[in-house]
């Protein structure tokens, strides 16, 4: 069961976390969600297709053999890129979701508290370190 207090903060009573913590990294997460958009719009356009996707934008640099070969490069680069943004992105607007939910430093596998010190180092965590390890065969 979860607690709300007086600013909004539903902070799961097993966590072990405080609502100042939350509140803080619920900011944190905000950022990183401003940054990570505004670096997807540095090259990408929404994807009419599928809602909240982002495509990498086809650079034009002029029609020269050497143009054409930098403007595949830069295209590839920035599909990779585009990628690896849009699962940062994903992952703080599900942190900030299980914020909004009181299950934030939890952990999805286990039940078990994630634990400030790491929810500190990677405010997305959904997983404890055990867990994870566990998950990708590390122990």
């Amino acid at each position: 069961m979860t607690k709300k207090n007086t600013v909004g903060i539903t902070v799961h009573p097993d966590s072990g976390l405080t609502v100042e913590f939350v509140q803080e990294m619920q900011q944190v997460l905000r950022e990183q969600k401003q940054k990570l958009e505004k670096d997807l719009g540095a090259f990408t356009v929404k994807n009419p297709r599928v809602p909240g996707d982002t495509t990498a934008i086809f650079p034009k640099y002029g029609t020269e053999p050497e143009d054409n070969a930098h403007e595949v490069e830069d295209f590839i680069t920035n599909k990779s890129l585009e990628e690896v943004l849009e699962k940062q992105l994903r992952d703080v607007d599900s942190a900030l979701k299980r914020i909004d939910m009181g299950t934030y430093g939890i952990c999805k596998f286990t039940g078990k508290p994630i634990g400030e010190k790491r929810l500190r180092a990677r405010p997305t965590s959904n997983s404890t370190v055990e867990a994870k390890k566990f998950l990708t065969d590390e122990i």
